[in-house]
C-alpha cells in the first residue's frame, strides 16, 4: 500500500483523514468507527485492511497508528441508536462522532465504502478504500481492534454468550447461545428478525 491512491483522491494542499468503521454485520454490540490524520507519505510497514490482518498484527499496527498519527480518534454508536436508525445511518453517525472528536480538524475525508453523506468537511467516498489508501487501512485497524477489545469486556459482561469469540458476529455458537438464553441488552434486535422467523416467533 503507497501514497499515490491516497494523493490522487485528495483535493491539492488539503489534509485529509481516513475513515472506516467496524461492526456492521455482528448481532451485538456498537458499531465503532475511527478517524485518522496520518503524516504525508508516512509509511507504516503491514499497513492494509484490518480484514487481511491477524489479531496479533492488528494490536502491534494500533499502538504504531496511534503513536505516528498526526491525530486520530474512535467513536461508536450503540445497539438501541442501529436499531432506531439503522446500521448505515449509525455506522455514519459513529464516524462523524469520531471527527468531531479530532483535536486537528481534516480539510478533507476519505470515507471507506460508498457513502459519504451527513458531515461538515468535505468527503469522498472510496470503494476498497481500506485496501487502497493509508489513512482508511489505519482507520479500519483502529475500529476493528477497538470493537474487538470491546467485546472482551462484553463477555465479562455476559458470558455466557461467548463474546470474546466470536465478536457478536452471527455464527452456531452465537445462535445456540441465543437459542437458550434469549437476546440480551447489548443484542441488536433489528438484527434477530432471522433467528427469531427459524424459531417460529
Amino acid at each position: 500500500m503507497d501514497w499515490q491512491t491516497q494523493t490522487k483522491l485528495t483535493p491539492n494542499g488539503l489534509l485529509a483523514c481516513g475513515l472506516d468503521e467496524a461492526g456492521r454485520g455482528p448481532l451485538a454490540g456498537p458499531v465503532f468507527a475511527a478517524a485518522v490524520v496520518l503524516p504525508q507519505d508516512l509509511v507504516i510497514e503491514g499497513l492494509n485492511d484490518s480484514k487481511k490482518l491477524s489479531e496479533k498484527k492488528r494490536e502491534a499496527l494500533f499502538d504504531t497508528i496511534c503513536a505516528r498519527a498526526l491525530d486520530y480518534a474512535v467513536a461508536s454508536a450503540s445497539e438501541k441508536e442501529i436499531d432506531r436508525i439503522n446500521i448505515l445511518n449509525a455506522s455514519l453517525l459513529a464516524m462523524r462522532r469520531a471527527v468531531d472528536s479530532l483535536r486537528r480538524k481534516p480539510d478533507f475525508l476519505l470515507i471507506d465504502g460508498n457513502v459519504a453523506r451527513g458531515f461538515s468537511i468535505p468527503a469522498r467516498a472510496v470503494v476498497k478504500g481500506d485496501s487502497l489508501v493509508p489513512a482508511i487501512a489505519a482507520a479500519s485497524i483502529l475500529a476493528k481492534v477497538s470493537r474487538d477489545r470491546y467485546c472482551v469486556k462484553l463477555d465479562r459482561q455476559y458470558p455466557e454468550y461467548g463474546f470474546a469469540k466470536h465478536k457478536g458476529y452471527p455464527t452456531a455458537l452465537h445462535y445456540e447461545s441465543l437459542e437458550r438464553f434469549g437476546p440480551c441488552d447489548a443484542h441488536r434486535l433489528t438484527f434477530l428478525k432471522t433467528f427469531y422467523e427459524r424459531q417460529g416467533r
